[in-house]
């Protein structure tokens, strides 16, 4: 493992110095995903990889208090990339960090490293975690920036082929930069609602594809605000339309196999995979804060269309919060399970960590799987619900926020210090959401009373 990492500090070194690199820009998120940075010139970056780049944690939303405010950012070599929109006369590369405190241990504020833990602890039980997440967004005028009303830039839908509008042109240009950044991707379309899309990352691990995700996000807005567009991944921004979702694909292997495949069962899926889905359902509501994070992610979940409401599986209900894909004829590493209640405005370290907390609790304590949804959910009433046993999801933040903090599993996943900061954060949020007036209570309400 040394080795590797120093045969990546060396290929990052060397490729600064051949390609004339002038600016490396240091990456990492707080603990709500927002992306930060700081920039070093190529003389200072061989003492950044021995000592990292010491700065004031409490100034970061969720890092540290005043009184220990001092991290390092370390930056992962084997995450080194040339950035493609760069000024020819000024190349520049990329490195995303891990946060650690000054003795050099992982700092409890970083999100990578909650996600990196959780890694360990599922190589420990001998399983990898794999992540292909389907990433929507919208592009509007410019004017929803400063808080205008969101104006779409085209009235097309699912699958329109759209040559001559500028969406398709944005789309086709962030394509090209995600590929210059080695994020491959594997389908790229015009979403359901005007002005939606979609683009479809290629599966990796899941710490790589939560960079990737950041990435993405940054990649998207940067060529949109390039042209004058805003690119949104808030949850629900329009009235009347489907929200924007982030429906991940998972799947976990073994010694190179699939685990989540056997040949032998009825249904395909392993006993692992079986205990996988069972956790995800039996902890869906406590991790529901984390990977719909927003007081408007609600909105997008409680309109119903794509998005689930109830915490149930399926093999062919796109009304189900986990979903199993049919696979081909033959392609049995292709096997996998789709959490689709996550959306585009989560932080991807923290949802990638509790997704897969709760699958291992599953298989580790061996939860049995309820049956199969085989009704549309959305169709049905109440009564018909709680006759199967299917519970609603959080319907708003505040229900979210108290899951959560009574979760045990989370507060484990998460770690005291980004679990407490969050619960207080999220709080704050939800208070000062329930003192405005909005638009729908001065329209139905001003007028009558």
């Amino acid at each position: 493992m040394e080795n590797d990492a120093r045969r990546k500090r060396d290929y990052v070194l060397r490729t600064v110095e051949e390609r004339g690199v002038r600016l490396i820009r240091l990456w990492f998120t707080d603990v709500l995903g927002r992306h930060k940075s700081v920039a070093i010139s190529p003389a200072e970056l061989e003492t950044v990889f021995d000592e990292g780049l010491q700065f004031d944690g409490s100034a970061i939303d969720g890092f540290s208090r005043v009184q220990e405010s001092d991290v390092l950012a370390v930056p992962d070599p084997g995450t080194f990339e040339l950035l493609p929109w760069a000024a020819e006369d000024e190349p520049s590369g990329t490195m995303f960090c891990d946060i650690t405190r000054l003795d050099g241990s992982p700092f409890p504020g970083d999100p990578r490293q909650v996600l990196r833990r959780n890694i360990g602890l599922a190589r420990e039980a001998g399983f990898e975690m794999f992540c292909a997440p389907e990433v929507e967004f919208f592009y509007f005028a410019d004017a929803a920036a400063a808080g205008g009303v969101p104006r779409p830039l085209d009235g097309a839908s699912y699958f329109d082929l759209t040559t001559a509008d500028v969406s398709s042109d944005l789309r086709k240009r962030t394509l090209h930069m995600l590929e210059a950044l080695s994020i491959p991707v594997e389908y790229s379309f015009h979403e359901d609602g005007p002005s939606q899309h979609e683009i479809d990352l290629q599966y990796t691990d899941a710490l790589s594809m939560a960079d990737a995700v950041m990435t993405l996000r940054l990649t998207v807005k940067k060529i949109a605000m390039e042209q004058g567009v805003y690119a949104t991944f808030m949850p629900k921004p329009l009235n009347g339309v489907q929200g924007s979702g982030m429906h991940t694909h998972l799947s976990l292997f073994r010694d190179g196999a699939n685990a989540f495949h056997d040949p032998d069962s009825d249904d395909g899926l392993s006993r692992e995979g079986h205990g996988f889905i069972a956790g995800l359902l039996h902890h869906a509501r406590e991790i529901t804060a984390v990977t719909n994070q927003l007081v408007n992610s609600y909105k997008r979940i409680n309109e119903g269309y794509e998005a689930p409401r109830y915490v149930s599986w399926a093999r062919n209900n796109r009304s189900a919060l986990v979903r199993v894909p049919i696979i081909k004829p033959g392609k049995t590493q292709s096997t996998r399970i789709e959490y689709r209640v996550i959306d585009p405005a989560c932080n991807p370290y923290l949802a990638y960590a509790v997704i897969l907390a709760a699958g291992l609790r599953g298989i580790a304590e061996g939860y049995e799987l309820p049956a199969e949804a085989v009704d549309n959910l959305h169709e049905l009433g109440p009564g018909e619900l709680a006759a199967l046993g299917v519970r609603p999801l959080p319907s708003n933040l505040a229900e979210a926020l108290d899951e959560m903090e009574a979760s045990e599993l989370v507060r484990e996943t998460l770690g005291d210090h980004i679990f407490e900061w969050f619960l207080r954060n999220k709080r704050a949020e939800w208070d000062l959401y329930q003192r405005q007036v909005t638009p729908f209570e001065l329209e139905h309400y001003l007028p009558t009373w």
